[in-house]
């Protein structure tokens, strides 16, 4: 199974690898216009988000968007020396964020608090590949496996969001894997 998965991911990456800027852009502008059609992103008043890397669908313009209405805007920051865990933050703007582990924008450590408590009302969780039944197949570290089996996060509408591609038909499930609600590429958005 864990080869299924590595060579899956391979696949998948290089493939996402491939795209070009103008592709990225034209099915993140559909993803994110498939967002905001959806009511609980109306009504969302925390929404955990992600810093687009390497050819990701970008949240950005959402991004803007949630601090431009008030709403609070949390990204993860990859805890040091404790692989495989992430801290929430709030953040304000641009001006808060640095590169982090991965070279991924997260919240700056001084100006950005990771929160003890926090229950989003949506979280947007990248991935390198979804199934119809919105299991994910992310980088392999864990992050966000561990990350959505937090007591804060069993509430929270979690979107998964990808290029089409991405979406493969079954991926292989380990025990601890949870699926999103949500899963949204560029042509599709289906609640699993």
């Amino acid at each position: 199974m864990k080869e299924t998965k590595e060579a899956l991911r391979t696949s998948l990456l290089a493939r996402r690898s491939a795209l070009t800027s103008g592709q990225v852009r034209s099915a993140s502008i559909v993803v994110a216009d498939a967002i905001r059609s959806l009511p609980e992103w109306k009504n969302a008043r925390e929404v955990l988000l992600y810093w687009p890397v390497r050819n990701e669908v970008d949240t950005r313009s959402l991004m803007v968007e949630l601090w431009q209405r008030g709403a609070t805007v949390l990204l993860p920051r990859c805890r040091r020396n404790h692989p495989g865990i992430m801290d929430l933050a709030c953040v304000s703007g641009e001006q808060d964020l640095k590169p982090g582990m991965y070279s991924i924008m997260e919240p700056h450590q001084n100006r950005c608090p990771a929160l003890e408590n926090y229950q989003p009302d949506l979280a947007l969780i990248p991935g390198v590949g979804y199934d119809g039944k919105g299991y994910r197949l992310g980088f392999g570290g864990g992050y966000y496996d561990r990350l959505l089996a937090e007591p804060g996060m069993q509430e929270t509408l979690c979107i998964g969001l990808c290029h089409e591609f991405q979406r493969i038909e079954k991926l292989p499930v380990e025990v601890w894997d949870r699926p999103v609600d949500v899963v949204c590429s560029e042509e599709n958005l289906c609640r699993i």
